[in-house]
């Protein structure tokens, strides 16, 4: 499959999932590990103001896509989120991005690969079942000091 194909390519559910980010969220939301499939960012990119991470920059599916390590994260990018997500993290990727969610203020949407799950430290787990998308929200189990 062409990187052009791969780009216009669609996750089940992923139009449930940008429903309930738009239902719940609002300002700045990020999209971490991007990827080649930016179907949920651009859905919510009319609607929010939309970051997508990946660790090379470049443009897709007219996304702009910021160059950026969620293991050693510019924290500047992510400042005045009010959500991190990500479709099919690795587990090492899930804790990363709590521990920037954590300094942030932010929630964190997980939509796994099977069932792979970080438990994050700070964080509630819960997992939630909205039309095609089943996908677990991470909440802070104590208020940051920072608003939404």
């Amino acid at each position: 499959m062409s990187s052009n194909q791969m780009s216009h390519q669609k996750i089940r559910g992923g139009a449930d999932l940008a429903r309930f980010i738009l239902a719940r969220y609002s300002g700045k939301v990020v999209e971490v590990g991007v990827g080649c499939v930016p179907e949920v960012a651009l859905l919510l990119a009319p609607h929010l103001e939309v970051l997508a991470t990946e660790k090379t920059g470049r443009t897709l599916g007219g996304l702009s896509v910021v160059e950026d390590d969620i293991f050693s994260p510019n924290l500047d990018l992510y400042r005045g989120a009010s959500l991190l997500y990500s479709i099919r993290p690795p587990l090492e990727m899930q804790i990363a991005m709590g521990r920037l969610a954590q300094k942030v203020g932010a929630d964190v949407v997980v939509r796994p690969l099977v069932d792979e799950v970080a438990r994050i430290p700070g964080f509630s787990r819960t997992l939630v079942n909205e039309g095609e998308a089943r996908f677990y929200l991470f909440s802070p189990t104590s208020s940051p000091s920072s608003s939404r």
